[in-house]
């Protein structure tokens, strides 16, 4: 019996633990999202990463918008994160909220995968400690990027990577 217990509590924390993160917040609950967010950047803090995200200033409509994704580790030790909802895998998740300055949201039209629980460990990254790894990634390949206009873009998968983007960046798509 003591066992199957200790294999229980073992499922039930497995089931409950997504990319290092708990993901047993309410969708609609205001309050309960602002701690769990606030959980996440405590969290991300204490392993020592962060990441940044570049892009050029202007592109000429037509070119791709190549965003640059590069995840820090500060800390002294190796860390890891999960590569679900970043760059360092295919479109295949809605990770980043592009809007014009109108404040317009482009569409998302890449794929929205479901996810099995808990990530295998084949879903986590490894940045060394005091380095740095990055990824560049063409938002036209995801987003519905078509007309000329200034366009802002905020990075939202930290509760599935556990990274933190503290910055939002913006660009123009001219004639």
């Amino acid at each position: 019996m003591k066992n199957f217990s200790s294999l229980l509590s073992a499922a039930v924390i497995l089931a409950l633990s997504s990319c290092g993160m708990n993901n047993n917040v309410a969708q609609n609950s205001t309050a309960a999202a602002d701690s769990s967010a606030a959980a996440v950047v405590n969290s991300t803090i204490e392993k020592g990463l962060f990441a940044k995200m570049s892009v050029k200033d202007t592109i000429k409509a037509g070119d791709s918008v190549q965003l640059k994704f590069t995840v820090y580790n500060n800390a002294d030790t190796t860390q890891h994160f999960c590569k679900w909802h970043t760059p360092f895998e295919p479109f295949i998740s809605k990770y980043l909220d592009v809007k014009s300055e109108s404040g317009e949201e482009v569409n998302y039209k890449g794929a929205m995968a479901k996810r099995v629980m808990p990530p295998p460990a084949s879903s986590y990254m490894t940045v060394n400690s005091k380095d740095s790894i990055s990824t560049t990634v063409d938002l036209l390949k995801g987003y519905d990027i078509t007309k000329p206009a200034k366009y802002t873009i905020i990075y939202v998968g930290q509760n599935m990577s556990g990274l933190i983007v503290k910055d939002s960046i913006s660009f123009v798509y001219a004639k």
